[in-house]
Formats: C-alpha cells, sequence, structure tokens
C-alpha cells in the first residue's frame, strides 16, 4: 500500500459565523473575510506541514485546485507544487487536480507539468479533474460543456508531451496550428495521471479504458460509496479486456491519530465538525449544477453525497460512515486494513490537517500516523490483492 499526504490549504482563521450567513464557504464568501497577512502565515505553515512529508516517509505529497472559498486555499496549485518540487528530495509531487474544462488554454498546464516533471527528474503525478460544480460558478464556464471540454483539453494535454512539434491540433474547444511543447516531460512518455472523482459514472468508464488505465481516486465519501464505485471500475476494466490491480485505485479521506481513542477525539471534534458542517457547505445546485452529471450518474453522486449535504455531520457520524478515520494508532490501522482488504484500494490519500486543526495538532497528527499506523501497516506487508481478486 502507498501512502500520500494530501493538503488542502485551508483558510484556518475563517470566522466560522460566515458559511451561515452565505449559505457557503464557497463562491459568494466574500473575499473581505481574508486577512492577507494571515494568510501570509498559513501559506508558509502549510508548505512546513507538506515539506514534513518527505523527512516523515510518505510516498507523495498531493496539492490540488479550488477557487473562490476558504476550503482550499490553492486556485493555482502550480505554484506551492513548484516549491515543494525544490524543497524534497524523495517524495512525489501530485497536482490532484487542475480542473481541465475550466481552461482556454490546455497548452499551459502541458507546460506548467512538464516543468515540474522535469525539476523533479520524474517525481511528478499529474491530476486531471472536471472540477467540482462551483468552480463553474466562480470561472462562469458552462457545466453542460464539463465532459467534452475535458476530454478534448485531456488529449491535447497528451498529444503535446507525447507527439513530435509542431503539429496541429483541431476540435471543437481548442484549435491551434502549431502545438510544439518546450520542455518536455522528463518521463516517457508522460508523467503518470490519475483521476479523482465524486462517483461519475462516465468518468469512471473513462478513466478505466485500457488506452488509460488510469489510477482512479474517490475523494470524501462514505465508505459504501467508495466501495462500490471501485467495484464499478474494476468491473468496467474487465468488461473492457483487463484486469485492474490495486495501483489502480485510490482513496482520499481526513483522518486524526492520538495517543487513545478518546483523546483522538476530543482533539479532533471541533475542527472535523467545522470541515464537514461549514468548510463543505454549499447548496446542492452549486455542487451539481444543471448539466453537469447525466441523469444517471447524478442519481449515483446525488445518493453518495447525502450525508455531507444534510443530515448529520457529527464527528461520530462521520466516523460511523466512514467518512473519517479518527483514534489510536491501533484504531486507524485496523481501519485503514479492514477497509483496504474489503474494497482492495492500493493507494490512501489521508488529509491530516483539515479545516481549523491548528499546526501543533497537525504536526502531532502526522508524526503518529507517520510512525505507528503507516510505518507499522508497512512492516505488516499487508498485501491488496486477495481484495482484488475477489
Amino acid at each position: 500500500m502507498q501512502f500520500y499526504l494530501f493538503h488542502l490549504m485551508p483558510y484556518a482563521d475563517l470566522d466560522l459565523s460566515a458559511p451561515d450567513k452565505y449559505d457557503s464557504a464557497w463562491v459568494t464568501l466574500p473575499n473581505t473575510y481574508y486577512d492577507p497577512k494571515k494568510g501570509h502565515q498559513l501559506y508558509n505553515r502549510y508548505l512546513d506541514e507538506l515539506e514534513m512529508g518527505d523527512a516523515l516517509g510518505f510516498d507523495g505529497l498531493c496539492v490540488n485546485e479550488h477557487h473562490s472559498n476558504a476550503y482550499g486555499m490553492m486556485p493555482q496549485p502550480g505554484v506551492l507544487a513548484g516549491s515543494l518540487a525544490r524543497r524534497t528530495k524523495n517524495v512525489k509531487i501530485a497536482v490532484l487536480g487542475r480542473a481541465l474544462p475550466l481552461l482556454n488554454n490546455p497548452i499551459t498546464v502541458a507546460e506548467e507539468f512538464a516543468i515540474l516533471d522535469n525539476i523533479t527528474g520524474g517525481r511528478f503525478i499529474a491530476g486531471f479533474v472536471r472540477g467540482i460544480g462551483a468552480e463553474y460558478f466562480s470561472w462562469n464556464v458552462n457545466p453542460a460543456f464539463s465532459h467534452e471540454r475535458f476530454h478534448e483539453a485531456h488529449d491535447l494535454i497528451v498529444q503535446a508531451w507525447t507527439r513530435p512539434g509542431p503539429f496541429a491540433f483541431e476540435g471543437k474547444h481548442y484549435n491551434f496550428n502549431y502545438v510544439n511543447l518546450w520542455p518536455r516531460p522528463y518521463q516517457t512518455p508522460h508523467p503518470p495521471i490519475w483521476i479523482p472523482s465524486q462517483g461519475s459514472t462516465e468518468t469512471i468508464e473513462w478513466a478505466s479504458h485500457p488506452d488509460r488505465r488510469y489510477t482512479y481516486l474517490q475523494t470524501f465519501s462514505p465508505i459504501a460509496a467508495l466501495a462500490k464505485y471501485m467495484a464499478q471500475y474494476r468491473d468496467s476494466a474487465e468488461k473492457q479486456g483487463w484486469q485492474a490491480s490495486p495501483e489502480n485505485l485510490g482513496w482520499a479521506v481526513p483522518c486524526y491519530v492520538a495517543e487513545t481513542d478518546e483523546i483522538a477525539m476530543r482533539e479532533a471534534r471541533p475542527h472535523a465538525e467545522a470541515f464537514y458542517q461549514k468548510f463543505l457547505r454549499m447548496p446542492t445546485e452549486m455542487l451539481l449544477p444543471p448539466g453537469y452529471l447525466s441523469l444517471k450518474s447524478m442519481q449515483g453522486v446525488m445518493r453518495a453525497k447525502a450525508q455531507m449535504q444534510s443530515g448529520d455531520k457529527s464527528l461520530e457520524a462521520v466516523m460511523k460512515s466512514g467518512m473519517f478515520l479518527c483514534g489510536s494508532a491501533k484504531t486507524v490501522r485496523e481501519q485503514i486494513i479492514r477497509y483496504q482488504q474489503e474494497i482492495g484500494f492500493g493507494k490512501i490519500l489521508t488529509m491530516l490537517q483539515f479545516a481549523t486543526l491548528p499546526h501543533d495538532l497537525a504536526v502531532k497528527n502526522m508524526e503518529i500516523f507517520a510512525r505507528d499506523v503507516m510505518g507499522e501497516i508497512r512492516k505488516m506487508n499487508v498485501s491488496p490483492a486477495l481484495a482484488a481478486a475477489k
């Protein structure tokens, strides 16, 4: 099993009454709530936390893209990945991922990612997403074109990485007379591509196509949804003539570990509940705007995300559903092993800082997780092959 340290870089100093006043921490939350002096401190603190992941032995560090919100302050994740590329030596650097349908010129991402791949000497992982619905409001992009813009931008980027230039590219949304990428990627034929998703059927089928076989990541979902969508990926791969392995499947989940279950819950509670009750809060029409998903995918995602959008978001509730791991190292270790054996994912992306969790507790969480969860699971040499073969 591979372990990745995932960070959202939230605005931890948020006035927690603000999302209630504006119905969301996204899109409509006035940027007057953002204090640049506090932002200066937070960005440098968060980079320090991510850099610690290299020393603690994580396999990779993950940043991502969101716009106009307090939930994740990385509208341009390549800036943060560039800093990490120079300050780390061993870990992979993953941008999970760039929202391709928002782009007017996908070549900029092809260039950005190729530079990162060169700087790291091949330690870079490229993540491509369609972006959650809120991003389409922030960037004024029609969500009905989300799928076709995503696929066309993806094709243009991959061709830019792999085809000798210059060449012409003609599409519905993007047209170039001269595609001639300088620099070319360090990795051959290109960096690994991962696809984070909320569970869109079309995305799962596309990622599992034998021409791609991209790693599929399920993000912040109940464990029942995780099992469903990972089984769907394996089934889709089998129907298309190949067998997916645990290496093709990843799970992103917030986690807090402490000396005992009781201490972990006490320390995590206000910050975990702020994450699910405040930072993730948005109207359903903002999360899933008309045209963003097919009817079939919409129904499935709505069922999977129901608890995140309504109902009980107490710490006990999100722990019970598997959307948050919390407890002693032994408790969390056993949860991860059980879920992994039942579901068969080969990568786990742990978010060890979330919402308002302060630096001292984030560092404590990272150190205990790295030593007593990740380290012990590696010693046990847990194999995911059995679950994947079911």
